[in-house]
């Protein structure tokens, strides 16, 4: 449908499984993409940057490249992120910071360096990357939670801010989704087919989101269909929240 027809895009975590699936989806829909990640990509059909986003001198350089390609950037997407399995007892201080610099930090940091290129597209747009477990929690994951909490509060904030300057702001909240990341919940001794099928008999839907699936809504909240979106929190999770209680895997 070339819903982003000659819309320009800037993806963090283009590398993973989810970034890869909205990066194919922007460009499948006329959009000009440009991937930022950490990781060494496969050549696509969009732009590559290899950069850590939680370093500021780096990011601002690749930002002025960016700026040199493109006069305008309309739509800015902070999927990049990383999870650790522990409770606070057993995280190091090292571990936390960690997390938030990736998490929370590169969020702030890339939204921050793109509102410049956003205001020139006049309806500058930005999805960052919550959670359910922004609003629920699963066990060991006290680090990860705490950052995905912090992106959504972030998130209304920066709605309240920009959107005067025509700028709208969401966070997509996924549940559990079959990426590469999924496997480390696989314990020593289970296997990741056991693990995908205890994950969807606790969804009242018995499904597990796939990576197209959450490109399918970023794709909405990046076209000009969403204009009246923002500030809004997206759970996207097969039923798994709405239930009253959820049984441990």
């Amino acid at each position: 449908m070339n819903r982003l027809e000659g819309k320009k895009a800037v993806v963090t975590g283009g590398a993973g499984g989810i970034g890869t699936a909205i990066c194919q989806r922007f460009v499948a829909e006329g959009a000009e993409v440009i991937s930022l990640d950490i990781a060494q990509a496969l050549p696509e059909d969009w732009s590559t940057f290899q950069v850590d986003i939680t370093c500021p001198d780096d990011l601002q350089g690749i930002f002025d490249k960016i700026g040199n390609r493109w006069d305008w950037v309309d739509v800015v997407v902070n999927a990049a992120g990383i999870e650790i399995e522990k409770t606070i007892e057993e995280t190091s201080l090292e571990e936390w910071n960690r997390i938030f610099a990736i998490n929370v930090t590169g969020t702030f940091l890339v939204s921050k360096l793109s509102l410049p290129l956003l205001r020139k597209s006049g309806k500058g747009n930005i999805i960052n990357f919550g959670s359910y477990d922004g609003f629920i929690a699963d066990p060991k994951l006290a680090a990860y939670c705490a950052t995905k909490g912090a992106v959504h509060a972030l998130t209304k904030a920066m709605a309240c801010d920009h959107g005067p300057e025509g700028i709208r702001v969401n966070a997509i909240c996924p549940g559990f989704v079959e990426t590469p990341m999924l496997e480390s919940f696989v314990g020593e001794s289970g296997s990741i087919e056991e693990l995908k099928r205890d994950i969807e008999k606790i969804h009242p839907t018995h499904t597990m989101g796939q990576p197209e699936d959450i490109a399918s809504l970023v794709l909405w909240l990046a076209s000009d269909e969403a204009r009246y979106a923002s500030g809004q929190l997206w759970i996207m999770d097969g039923g798994l929240t709405a239930q009253v209680q959820q049984m441990n895997l």
